[in-house]
């Protein structure tokens, strides 16, 4: 009850849930077009990369969101041009982007004049600090995202699944590939407040393999894996607030272990003779 009293008293919870429940809707959709088309690594190279944009940022005395923005919409593209034209293969576009970000962030942070700031809230996330601005443009975000897959879905499915047979079908696969790469480079940077850069990735993935292992429609994993990333922030902020530990480590946690649940349920229930066909006729007879 202490945490619900604390949800109606404190601003500052009321926007951590709401982040949470925000975070888990973008994450969810993103996450499922991600893992389908098995470019997760892209979306590890984005979030790293925009580490540079923060650097940057910080050096002229701008907002650190905007530079992040600008780099991990660039980097998308970027990825995305060179791996579609063939000039370099995808892994090592975003091995070199992922580590040229990070390279630049760490550089323009030390040389920014005065104290350096501390980069923990953008590198492990801190949905406590999120504020009323980040929530507005989350929530319009999210609400953008489920609009477009609900015109656009179809299309989206064929590219993150076959890219050769969309484009027999007509698809336009390199215009649609390049408007995925931005809207993932934005839910990156949405989500980095909340989450951090180096947690995001588990997020958008973890959420979508869980829900994965017992449904294969494209639809039902995007609406079940915002409901389990949902779940996970909720419980994760609980624990965080319960143990004075930080929520997003919490949910990554606790999302990695409901993961190894679910893979190991089918193999405690073949050692219990659940689902063994030759076991089960024994039984019958």
């Amino acid at each position: 009850m202490n945490f619900l009293n604390n949800i109606l008293e404190y601003e500052f919870i009321r926007n951590a849930v709401w982040a949470a429940i925000l975070t888990g809707i973008v994450c969810g959709i993103i996450g499922t077009y991600i893992v389908s088309k098995r470019s997760v690594f892209l979306s590890g190279g984005i979030t790293h990369a925009s580490f540079g944009g923060i650097g940057l940022a910080y050096y002229f005395g701008i907002n650190p969101l905007i530079g992040a923005t600008l780099f991990a919409i660039l980097s998308a593209l970027g990825i995305e041009f060179a791996s579609n034209k063939g000039k370099i293969r995808e892994d090592s576009a975003i091995g070199i982007i992922w580590s040229l970000g990070m390279a630049i962030g760490i550089i323009f942070i030390y040389m920014t004049p005065g104290y350096a700031p501390s980069m923990m809230n953008y590198l492990f996330g801190n949905i406590l600090t999120v504020t009323d601005t980040n929530i507005t443009f989350l929530a319009i975000f999210a609400i953008a995202l489920i609009l477009i897959f609900i015109f656009m879905g179809r299309p989206i499915m064929y590219v993150a699944f076959d890219r050769e047979f969309s484009k027999s079908r007509g698809v336009p696969v390199e215009r649609i590939s390049y408007f995925m790469a931005t809207l993932t480079a934005l839910a990156i940077v949405l989500c980095i407040r909340a989450v951090g850069i180096v947690l995001l990735i588990s997020l958008l993935t973890v959420p979508t393999v869980i829900v994965n292992t017992r449904i294969k429609s494209f639809d039902k994993i995007m609406i079940w894996a915002s409901a389990v990333a949902i779940t996970g922030n909720l419980a994760g902020l609980y624990f965080s607030w319960l143990l004075n530990i930080p929520a997003g480590a919490a949910t990554i946690f606790l999302l990695a272990i409901f993961l190894i649940a679910v893979k190991l349920l089918p193999l405690y229930r073949n050692i219990k003779g659940v689902g063994n066909p030759r076991k089960n006729r024994e039984k019958d007879s």
